[in-house]
């Protein structure tokens, strides 16, 4: 145990490959039927193995596995519980049925608008829980966003197939994902616009508060979008075009019942790979250049600190 840093990531997070594993550990599906008694156990230990109080006889395996339960389970700003739906781990899981089905029942209309609400509201849910929660959002904001997110996917979804009625099929399919994108790019600025208002909180690489910065919140939230987005992408762009295919087939015009199940399956193939692949494009902790920031914020962290902190710090959510 000697040396051991339970907080220091088992995988390079300054590469792409390393923060990939990282994610692939902590997004582990598996972790959303883990009893509450054990994720309450790995909080314990991980809090103990910070204050070097770990049990005589406690193995380094059984650190790794709280500190991957509680990665999973617990937000990394406040240390508080995560709702389950809101978790990255349940990405798979929830993201797998709500994808598969939207992409299965593009065709009517109250199909369209039912199917959308659903991936919106699951959508405000895991952005809300996965906030940098220094910056509190009121019940109105949460409202406001959840309203215009699931208003701004309804109309894409319902625009587009009005305009797609005389393309090919693909195309139609492909709509979906059109009103995926586009509510992402609503959703997390709204439902994270306390962020862009008061700013988030910025730290030197010693973990110091040093402001608050809204550039710092807009570069994070525009990550977290393209990371979201890319999430999507290859299973809501590929998938349309292999069920296309598949659904030619003989066998599979005979048992049209099994369409939907397939597609889920085939959703959910996609975002196994896809959760911590997009959660990876981008580190977690951020680093920025101490000259981006407001002029204001720049100028206190020079009069205090000199050219001794050249980049800033903090956590861009998921």
């Amino acid at each position: 145990m000697a040396g051991f840093n339970i907080d220091t990531p088992r995988w390079d997070q300054r590469t792409f490959l390393g923060r990939v594993k990282h994610f692939f550990n902590i997004t582990d599906p598996r972790t959303v039927f883990v009893p509450e008694q054990e994720l309450d156990w790995a909080k314990v230990m991980v809090e103990k193995s910070r204050m070097g109080a770990t049990p005589p006889g406690t193995q380094v395996e059984q650190l790794l596995y709280a500190k991957k339960l509680y990665d999973s389970a617990f937000h990394p700003d406040t240390g508080e519980k995560m709702n389950v739906i809101g978790r990255m781990s349940f990405q798979v899981p929830g993201g797998m049925i709500i994808t598969g089905f939207m992409l299965q029942f593009y065709r009517t209309m109250p199909a369209v608008i039912f199917w959308q609400w659903v991936n919106q509201s699951f959508n405000a849910l895991v952005n809300y829980t996965n906030r940098n929660a220094a910056c509190p959002t009121s019940l109105r904001q949460m409202a406001l966003a959840y309203f215009t997110a699931t208003t701004a996917a309804v109309a894409t979804a319902v625009g587009m197939n009005s305009l797609t009625k005389r393309a090919p099929p693909l195309v139609s399919r492909w709509v979906p994902f059109a009103a995926v994108a586009a509510a992402n790019c609503v959703n997390i600025p709204m439902m994270r616009q306390q962020e862009l208002i008061q700013g988030i909180s910025v730290k030197d690489k010693n973990h110091n508060e040093l402001g608050f910065s809204r550039r710092a919140a807009a570069v994070g939230i525009s990550q977290v979008v393209i990371s979201r987005i890319a999430m999507a992408a290859p299973g809501m762009i590929l998938l349309p075009v292999a069920m296309e295919r598949l659904e030619k087939l003989h066998f599979m015009k005979r048992v049209k019942v099994l369409h939907a199940p397939l597609q889920v399956l085939l959703a959910g193939c996609f975002l196994i790979f896809m959760v911590p692949v997009a959660c990876g494009l981008f580190p977690q902790e951020c680093e920025l250049s101490a000259s981006y920031l407001e002029p204001e914020l720049r100028d206190t962290i020079r009069a205090k600190y000199g050219e001794h902190v050249p980049y800033v710090y903090f956590n861009k959510g998921l």
